[in-house]
Order: structure tokens, then C-alpha cells, then sequence
């Protein structure tokens, strides 16, 4: 039972360390860069509305793979893309048509929500596409991420598990001078038995 418990222990203090790491290293380059967090080279975005509901519900994270203007990588009906509707807003979209403009033959894509009763009134020209989406989420995780987003949130997300790591290593020490103490009594007890 006590090895199971050291076992368990040592996961958790180890997931801790990892997850502490992980968030520490995206948390910094985000900022750093001024970019978007990243997984293995996916863009991780939070949805905040509930226009492509049931496929993707509000408050989740999706993951989309970046698109590069002038790839020459075209987009197809049912397509989910995410594009920059201005300077500030990005929207995640069905392609419901692809239109080839009769001057100068450009690609044009026409847009709308899985739980919109209309396409988008403006048409997405392939430039403003950030990326298409992978079909990963993770539901209402969103809700933290655009937490971890603020001041608040990367204070807390940096502060709380290394308080953690450092509650676990004063209790490890604890416990290590515990059984040193421990073991120093007994030995000074049975060299006190000990005949002469």
C-alpha cells in the first residue's frame, strides 16, 4: 500500500512539473512572440460563439492547421476554415460555396455558421484565411484558455502550480528528515543494549 502511495505520489508530482512546464514555455513564448499558442505546429483558438453549434460548441478549443497566403492550396464546400474578418475578430465558418470572381478569375469564399439561418454577408477572400480546422476540440476548455489569456489568468496559471511543486518538495524534505531522525534514534538505542 505505502509503494502504491509513493507511486501515485510521484505521478502526480511529475504531471505537475510537466503541466507547470508546458503552460510556463507557451505562456512565455506567446508573449514573447506576440503570436497565438501553439501544439506541434497547430494554432490553439478559443470559440466564443455559438454560431457553429452542434459541430463546435461555445467555449471550446479548436485546433486549426495554419494557412499561408499564396500556398495555391484550395478550400472546398464543407470545409470549416478560420478567417480574419477584421483587425480584431476571427470567425470560424463552413465554406458553403467557392466562387471564382469573372474579374481576374480570383477564388472568393462564401461562409456560414452551422447555426446560422443565413451565409455571411461578406465574402472571404483566400488572404484573410488563418487556417482550417482539424475536427480537434476540447469542449468548454476555451472558457480556461481565454482565462489564461489575461493578466490574472497567467498569474494564476504560473503561481498555483509552482506553489504546488514547492508545497510537495518542503513535505518530500519533511519526510526525509523524519526518517532520518527516525533511524539516528534507533540506532542510538540498541548501541545502549549493546554488553560491554
Amino acid at each position: 500500500m505505502r509503494l502504491l502511495w509513493k507511486l501515485a505520489a510521484q505521478t502526480v508530482y511529475y504531471l505537475t512539473a510537466a503541466v507547470c512546464l508546458t503552460v510556463l514555455g507557451s505562456v512565455l513564448l506567446s508573449r514573447i512572440t506576440g503570436g497565438e499558442p501553439n501544439f506541434y505546429g497547430y494554432q490553439l483558438k478559443t470559440v466564443l460563439s455559438g454560431s457553429m453549434e452542434p459541430t463546435i460548441r461555445t467555449g471550446s478549443v479548436i485546433a486549426i492547421s495554419p494557412h499561408h497566403a499564396g500556398t495555391g492550396i484550395p478550400f472546398r464546400d464543407g470545409d470549416i476554415i478560420t478567417y480574419r474578418a477584421d483587425e480584431q475578430r476571427l470567425i470560424t465558418h463552413r465554406i458553403i460555396e467557392v466562387i471564382t470572381s469573372e474579374a481576374g478569375g480570383q477564388i472568393l469564399y462564401r461562409t456560414q455558421g452551422d447555426n446560422n439561418d443565413a451565409p455571411d454577408s461578406a465574402l472571404v477572400v483566400p488572404a484573410n484565411i488563418v487556417g482550417v480546422y482539424t475536427g480537434f476540440t476540447i469542449p468548454y476548455a476555451g472558457y480556461l484558455l481565454h482565462f489564461a489569456g489575461s493578466k490574472a489568468g497567467s498569474l494564476l496559471l504560473l503561481i498555483v502550480p509552482g506553489l504546488i511543486l514547492l508545497l510537495y518538495g518542503a513535505c518530500s524534505i519533511w519526510k526525509a528528515i523524519s526518517q532520518l531522525e527516525q533511524g539516528s534514534g534507533v540506532q542510538a538505542d540498541s548501541g545502549a543494549d549493546a554488553p560491554e
